[in-house]
């Protein structure tokens, strides 16, 4: 079994750490406390012996196997799976890369499954353990620090994200009219980065109501009221912390995409009026061109004519035919000119 991590945790400190999870269950029977498993790529085999020893819900373990499934929490009785949507930032290619880890939550257990190499857990794990009294409270102690360790990794993901924007309308104002299409693609990374982090709100929403008295607030607030067990206390307070942050992402998101949206308009509004300005200016040359056209035209047609040479033609035997026929030659340009210049063709 691809077995990251195997701890059974009693009072919030590590006591044991079998080989094989078939003997963590049996271990803590003896010991007590709660077990967290963590597990990397997972098989259908595996993943399922998991499920028969805990008592997992099939329909989350296909969600599971089958991956690529959207941030939420789902309740199975006692059992809790809750999928969320880690992301990073790539600067070598200005993209988001945005992972999946699923996390199965019980009254004594923690089971997280990764199948992408980031983010890694260990630093989570590492950080609890310094901090017995927070992994003391369980289960939901687990889920927060997890929950805290993505929300913090969307901060390098918005900020990477913001400064593409600004390099965006950096090219926009310099005349890159091949913006349009970087535009789309970051929009899309929004799209995505907003559904992977808009439904952690609801998820600690729920977290925070079950901490909450049921008589907390009949409204459903999810706020432990004073006099609560200490613990609950903290664990709220934590959990409020993680989702003032993902407030934040996600109002921040939105402005980006509006941001990206004015962007997009700004870029077809630049795009068609440098159009206009490129027919105008054809329009211009066109007005040019026929009028010298017309203007060499004129002589063109005249000396045509009387370059055919047939022996019965008007003129030809006048003593001043040849300069007459320069002379207006030389006129009708003249005339031509003058009229296009005063019609601003020229």
């Amino acid at each position: 079994m691809p077995i990251v991590d195997n701890a059974i945790y009693v009072d919030g400190k590590r006591t044991e750490a079998p080989a094989e999870f078939s003997e963590t269950l049996e271990q803590m029977k003896a010991v007590g406390g709660m077990c967290w498993l963590g597990l990397y790529r997972p098989d259908h085999a595996e993943l399922s012996a998991v499920a028969d020893e805990l008592g997992l819900h099939e329909l989350a373990i296909e969600d599971t196997l089958s991956g690529h499934q959207r941030a939420k929490m789902d309740h199975y009785g006692e059992h809790t799976f809750v999928v969320l949507r880690p992301a990073r930032y790539l600067d070598d290619v200005e993209k988001v890369e945005f992972g999946e880890i699923h996390v199965y939550t019980g009254p004594d257990f923690v089971v997280t499954v990764r199948q992408v190499e980031v983010p890694n857990l260990s630093p989570v794990r590492q950080r609890l353990e310094e901090d017995p009294r927070l992994l003391a409270m369980g289960p939901n102690a687990v889920l927060y620090a997890i929950l805290d360790q993505v929300v913090d990794e969307y901060v390098p993901v918005a900020e990477g994200l913001d400064n593409d924007i600004e390099e965006i309308e950096t090219e926009l104002f310099v005349g890159n009219t091949s913006v349009s299409r970087r535009i789309y693609e970051l929009s899309r990374e929004l799209v995505e980065f907003q559904r992977a982090a808009a439904p952690l709100e609801r998820v600690v929403t729920v977290l925070r109501r079950g901490l909450a008295d049921d008589d907390a607030d009949p409204q459903g607030s999810a706020v432990v009221r004073a006099g609560a067990d200490p613990d609950a206390q903290e664990l709220d307070r934590l959990l409020a912390d993680v989702q003032d942050h993902i407030i934040r992402i996600t109002d921040r998101i939105t402005a980006m995409r509006q941001v990206l949206t004015n962007a997009l308009t700004l870029s077809s509004t630049l795009i068609s009026q440098r159009a206009a300005e490129a027919s105008v200016e054809q329009n211009e040359q066109m007005k040019k061109i026929s009028s010298w056209a017309a203007i060499l035209f004129a002589p063109s047609l005249i000396g045509s004519i009387y370059g055919m040479n047939f022996h019965n033609m008007p003129e030809l035997a006048v003593a001043y035919g040849y300069p007459a026929a320069l002379g207006l030659m030389v006129a009708l340009s003249l005339g031509l000119y003058m009229v296009f210049k005063r019609n601003g063709w020229l």
